[in-house]
């Protein structure tokens, strides 16, 4: 189904896009977290009229786009966030973001689909975001992501609290590896185990066959000796005798 995004959503899209999702996905997450709504006709012809109104603020010329760059170059726009301790952010700046505080401080009109930011900023810092204006026209505007009551630390504060971030993630994977490797190791053995009792079963089923045919060799070998008759014992012959 098609909805209209309310909010920037991580991987389906940015505020104000018509999207395709899944009604399951609308119905369990979108809608509960007020994120997306239904893209009606009326909303889609609202939404397209909305979308006319905010271009014509947007540079319409070169030398329009111009302007618009030097004021941008000269800006600084900052994000206070919350963030946790290494410096990661609980939650994300996005290209609407910076959007929107480009228009509420400087009351310029930027596309934000023309905003360079492949991914949402997910942790404190500085950092330059290309943003196209018109056609070779692109401005690199200068953003300050801030901890919330406090200042950014110094740049090398800044690499190590990330450098320390990566280490512990890394520590976790080989952590979750290793764990991964047990639990393969243990369904190998109880495998291996189930392989041999089921060996051994069938062998079992076999037993029994090969016990009555070695049982059955004593009996015939019995009912033999039976059927042969038995020798005459010699007759002892007295030379002493008197002769009957």
């Amino acid at each position: 189904m098609d909805v209209i995004l309310l909010q920037d959503v991580e991987k389906v899209g940015l505020r104000g896009e018509v999207v395709s999702v899944s009604r399951g996905y609308m119905r369990n997450y979108l809608g509960p977290r007020r994120l997306a709504q239904e893209a009606t006709a009326a909303r889609v012809a609202e939404l397209s009229k909305l979308e006319t109104q905010r271009a014509r603020h947007e540079a319409q010329s070169f030398d329009e786009a111009q302007k618009i760059a030097d004021a941008l170059g000269k800006a600084e726009l900052r994000f206070d966030v919350n963030a946790g301790p290494t410096g990661t952010l609980f939650g994300s700046v996005t290209a609407t973001d910076l959007a929107d505080e480009i228009w509420e401080k400087l009351k310029i009109r930027v596309d934000r689909r023309k905003i360079d930011l492949s991914d949402p900023i997910k942790r404190i810092g500085r950092y330059e975001v290309p943003v196209e204006l018109f056609t070779d026209v692109t401005v690199d505007v200068k953003t300050l992501v801030v901890p919330e009551g406090g200042e950014l630390p110094p740049e090398k504060e800044l690499e190590a609290m990330e450098a320390a971030e990566q280490e512990a993630e890394a520590e976790q994977a080989a952590a979750a590896a290793e764990q991964e490797a047990v639990v393969e190791a243990e369904v190998e053995r109880f495998e291996a185990e189930e392989a041999e009792t089921a060996e051994a079963t069938e062998a079992g089923e076999d037993a029994p066959a090969a016990t009555a045919e070695a049982a059955e060799e004593p009996e015939a070998a019995e009912a033999e000796a039976v059927a042969e008759p038995e020798a005459a014992e010699p007759e002892v012959v007295d030379p002493d005798a008197e002769p009957s």
